[in-house]
């Protein structure tokens, strides 16, 4: 039995909060699971304190870029040995199936050894660059240093919580930064038990510290005057509210926010092949995604086909035990959750839409908060259903008269960061430059890339998280001048 639990990590001390109980209750049964006291005031302020002291005068501040690697490498390595451990906390905690490897340990396992590699070799321009000589009006040489932008506030969402990790201490400690992990109060038991590896790996005391509780616990790891970024993942709502903290002590901000991410099918698709990929990308994680693609753009003539087998693959999907390898979708995180997605579903109905698949509740699964995989028509791109996040398993189809009106519904939105567009690669090429997103997947793409970055703009973020440019968010420019 996985031992669920959960404590503060400060200053290289495991501590029992002094704030309010967080009560974690299974997604999949609507039980308790544990009972964990969460940060006070003076907690959080000293991991900001262990954190800062870390990066300016303690062991951390004196390791160089190699050791730093090695740490990094031993992280991943430890995380590969526990691997079934950590699935099984996610599937405890959250509710996702353990299928899901790749979102919530593989994954982030690769995402931690491309960190570790690129603190080994350095940002791509170098932890120095020189500039060309200077004559006027005398010589002189110039260089530009490359430094770590100092105290990390890392603060993550709970629908994929060690690959958020990935994203956020991965680049901040392969750049030098220390760091104050904040998660969502829904993610406790996950991201405790990557920071006991963290620990097991040997990162020196303030590295990672690690508090969580209510939203006072955010608002001051944000504010404190010690932290110099905050990288923050969840809704746009949140996300602003993050920058209104931080910008009286002008700290850099970046932000992973929401999606509403298109799905087209070009014409000439052919439609049967591409129903299940389509349909498994708003379900996996059950839908709590900010990448699933849930409005999904078909040809007219397609319309009735595609909604058809859409409907039939969702509708045998296995949704239920996430300890079961059979399953494909699992709870939605609270019975809270449960209650809005419910919410936005049956005002969609109330405003003309049909729901063809699903629509709530799973027949025969009576505990828990589980959803049922959704297909929903008749809603036009400006309904709020086609419009906002739901962070549920639940899908809308429209149907386009032309290429130029799919890619003015794909680009109606307030979000911009994900898509999928098949049909014939030059002609997929060509609808991708014209889609406004941080990432367009063409023909279900190749697979993961740990070199590429994740984000977007408008409502979807600020910065980019992973690759080489989620790598470089962590960094300050210093340019040194001397004459010759």
């Amino acid at each position: 039995m996985t031992n669920l639990h959960a404590a503060l990590h400060v200053g290289g001390k495991w501590l029992t909060g002094d704030g309010p109980e967080i009560r974690t209750v299974s997604p999949s049964t609507g039980r308790e699971l544990a009972v964990t006291p969460s940060a006070g005031p003076n907690q959080v302020a000293a991991a900001v304190a262990a954190a800062r002291h870390a990066f300016d005068d303690g062991e951390w501040s004196r390791l160089g870029p190699r050791e730093r690697s090695a740490l990094l490498y031993r992280l991943a390595d430890l995380m590969e040995r526990d691997r079934d451990r950590l699935l099984d906390l996610a599937a405890h905690e959250i509710g996702s199936p353990v299928g899901n490897a790749e979102l919530h340990v593989d994954g982030p396992i690769a995402y931690f050894r491309w960190f570790a590699e690129a603190a080994r070799r350095g940002p791509r321009d170098g932890w120095e660059e020189p500039l060309p000589l200077h004559h006027d009006p005398v010589t002189s040489a110039s260089t530009l240093l490359r430094e770590p932008a100092g105290v990390v506030s890392a603060i993550t969402a709970y629908n994929g919580p060690l690959m958020l990790c990935a994203w956020k201490l991965g680049p901040a400690l392969a750049a030098g930064c220390t760091t104050v992990l904040a998660p969502s109060p829904k993610a406790i038991l996950c991201n405790s038990a990557l920071v006991e590896l963290v620990e097991e790996a040997g990162f020196p005391p303030g590295a990672v510290n690690l508090v969580f509780g209510p939203p006072a616990v955010t608002e001051q790891v944000v504010q404190a005057d010690e932290v110099d970024l905050v990288s923050f993942t969840g809704s746009p709502a949140v996300g602003g509210m993050v920058m209104a903290l931080a910008a009286p002590g002008l700290k850099k901000v970046v932000l992973e926010l929401g999606g509403k991410s298109p799905n087209i099918l070009l014409p000439g698709t052919d439609v049967a092949s591409v129903v299940a990929p389509s349909s498994l990308r708003f379900c996996r994680n059950a839908g709590q995604a900010c990448g699933a693609t849930t409005r999904t753009l078909v040809p007219e003539k397609d319309f009735d086909e595609y909604v058809e087998r859409s409907a039939e693959f969702l509708g045998n999907l296995v949704v239920g035990d996430p300890f079961s390898l059979k399953t494909a979708v699992g709870p939605l995180i609270t019975g809270e959750h449960h209650r809005n997605v419910s919410g936005y579903v049956a005002r969609a109905v109330d405003e003309g839409a049909t729901v063809v698949t699903g629509g709530g509740r799973p027949a025969g699964l009576d505990e828990g908060f589980f959803f049922a995989p959704t297909l929903i028509t008749d809603a036009p791109n400006t309904a709020e259903i086609a419009q906002e996040e739901l962070f549920a398993p639940v899908g809308i189809v429209l149907p386009y008269r032309d290429v130029e009106e799919a890619i003015r519904v794909a680009n109606d939105t307030k979000y911009a960061l994900n898509a999928n567009v098949w049909g014939p690669t030059p002609d997929a090429l060509a609808v991708a430059r014209r889609i406004r997103s941080g990432t367009v997947t063409i023909n279900g793409g190749g697979g993961r890339r740990t070199d590429a970055p994740w984000g977007g703009p408008g409502h979807s973020g600020i910065g980019r998280e992973g690759g080489e440019e989620g790598f470089r968010e962590f960094f300050e420019v210093k340019h040194v001048q001397w004459p010759l």
